[in-house]
């Protein structure tokens, strides 16, 4: 069952509708209504792609980066959105902690504010 918070992986598009790569992705929220629609965001081990405002830098040092599943200091991208139903989001390779996940929600609500 997929939650909000997960690190899954997908297949992630680029910006220019070329086929992506399989990569990870945080799990943000499930959308409203009766589909298995999920708003998730990529992440990258890119770390120079990071947007401040947005984006969030996770490493080794962080308490929750063994939990994460992932292999590499990564860039949580909140800037690359994406909404895709539940079942092509594959395997689950670990979790982030929810302080984390509610201050990725506030810098995107912020944004998308304005403010």
């Amino acid at each position: 069952m997929i939650s909000e918070g997960q690190i899954v992986l997908f297949k992630f598009p680029q910006t220019d509708q070329e086929a992506g790569k399989l990569r990870p992705a945080l799990v943000l929220r499930r959308l409203p209504g009766e589909y298995d629609d999920w708003l998730i965001c990529m992440i990258s081990s890119q770390l120079h792609q990071q947007l401040p405002e947005l984006d969030e830098v996770i490493t080794s040092e962080d308490s929750d980066f063994l939990q994460s599943g992932l292999k590499f200091p990564s860039v949580i991208r909140t800037s690359r959105l994406a909404v895709v139903d539940g079942e092509t989001l594959i395997g689950k390779l670990g979790r982030i902690n929810q302080d984390r996940l509610l201050r990725l929600g506030r810098k995107l609500a912020k944004w998308i504010k304005g403010a």
